[in-house]
C-alpha cells in the first residue's frame, strides 16, 4: 500500500525538478524564437526603420539563401575544420591528463580552462596584435623560413596572417578547446585502468589497447565534445569581425548587418531560423543511434 501511494510522487518527482530550468529555457529562448517565426515572414513597412508587417512573404527564405548562402557554407567550414584541428589537440592533451597527469590533474586541467576566464572580447583582441603585420607571429615565421611554405597552403595571404580564414579559424579553435577537452578527460577518467591491465594480459599492444578499450570508452565525451564546441563555433561573431576582412565574415556577422544596418528585421529572422534549423540537424545526425544518458557531464 505505501509502494502505491508513492508511485505517483517517485514518477512527476523528475519533472518537478526539472521545472525551473524548463521554464527558464521555455521563456528565455523557446518563446523568442517562436516569434521570430512570423517575423521572418513579414515585410518591412520603410527602410528607415525595423517596423514590419506580416503578410506571408515565404520569398525572405529565398532570398536569404541565394544571398548568403555562400556565406552559411563558409560558417560552417570554418567551424568544422577548428572543431577538427581542436580534436587534434584536445584529444592526445587528455589521454596525457588521464594517464599521465597524476595528482597533477587538477593544475593542468585548469591551465586549459584559465584562458576561458578572460572576456571572450579581450582573447580576440590579443590575438589582433600577436598576428599583425608586425606581431611576434609573423616575426618568427619569416625568421623561421616558413613563409613560402605557408603561402602555399593558403595561411598566409599577400604576406600577411591577420585578416585571413587561418587567423579566423585559430581564434576559434582556441576557444572552444576547453569545450572539447572537459568532455573528454571526464569520460576518460571513467575508464578503470584495470581494463588495460587486463588487455595488457591478454597480450594486447598500446595500440590495441587503444583502440579496443580507450576509444569506443570515450567515445561519448568525444560526441558531448562535438556538441559543446560545433554550436558555438558555427555561430561566432567575435572572432571574424576582429580576426578576419570582408571575405571572412560569417553567418552571424551577415545577421548583425542585416538587422542592425540595413534594418532588413525580416530577412533576419529567417536567416537566424535557417541557422538553427541547420544546427539542429547537426546535432541530431551526431546524436543519433546515442542517448544522451550516455554523454558525460564535466
Amino acid at each position: 500500500m505505501r509502494r502505491a501511494r508513492r508511485q505517483p510522487w517517485r514518477r512527476w518527482w523528475p519533472w518537478a525538478l526539472l521545472a525551473p530550468g524548463l521554464l527558464w529555457l521555455i521563456g528565455l529562448y523557446g518563446l523568442p524564437l517562436l516569434a521570430l517565426v512570423p517575423l521572418s515572414l513579414s515585410e518591412p513597412v520603410s527602410r528607415f526603420g525595423l517596423e514590419t508587417v506580416f503578410t506571408f512573404h515565404w520569398s525572405n527564405y529565398r532570398e536569404v539563401l541565394q544571398s548568403h548562402g555562400p556565406i552559411l557554407l563558409r560558417s560552417f567550414g570554418y567551424a568544422l575544420l577548428a572543431t577538427g584541428i581542436g580534436l587534434v589537440l584536445a584529444y592526445p592533451l587528455a589521454l596525457a591528463i588521464r594517464f599521465r597527469g597524476g595528482r597533477w590533474q587538477p593544475l593542468l586541467i585548469g591551465l586549459v580552462v584559465l584562458p576561458s576566464l578572460s572576456s571572450y572580447l579581450v582573447r580576440a583582441i590579443s590575438w589582433t596584435s600577436l598576428l599583425g603585420d608586425s606581431g611576434p607571429v609573423l616575426a618568427l615565421v619569416h625568421r623561421l623560413g616558413l613563409s613560402g611554405l605557408l603561402t602555399t597552403l593558403g595561411v598566409l595571404q599577400d604576406g600577411r596572417l591577420l585578416n585571413t580564414p587561418a587567423s579566423v579559424i585559430l581564434g576559434l579553435t582556441t576557444n572552444l578547446l576547453p569545450f572539447l577537452l572537459l568532455p573528454l578527460v571526464v569520460a576518460l577518467q571513467r575508464i578503470d585502468k584495470r581494463l588495460l591491465e587486463a588487455a595488457a594480459d591478454l597480450h594486447a599492444g598500446p595500440l590495441r589497447c587503444f583502440t579496443q578499450v580507450v576509444w569506443p570508452l570515450s567515445r561519448p565525451g568525444l560526441v558531448a565534445g562535438l556538441l559543446l564546441s560545433l554550436i558555438p563555433a558555427a555561430g561566432d561573431v567575435v572572432n571574424p569581425q576582429f580576426l578576419g576582412g570582408p571575405n571572412q565574415r560569417m553567418i552571424a556577422n551577415t545577421i548583425e548587418n542585416l538587422l542592425l544596418v540595413q534594418l532588413q528585421a525580416p530577412r533576419a529572422a529567417a536567416l537566424t531560423l535557417v541557422l538553427m534549423a541547420l544546427i539542429s540537424l547537426a546535432v541530431v545526425l551526431q546524436l543519433r543511434g546515442r542517448g544522451l544518458e550516455e554523454l558525460p557531464l564535466p
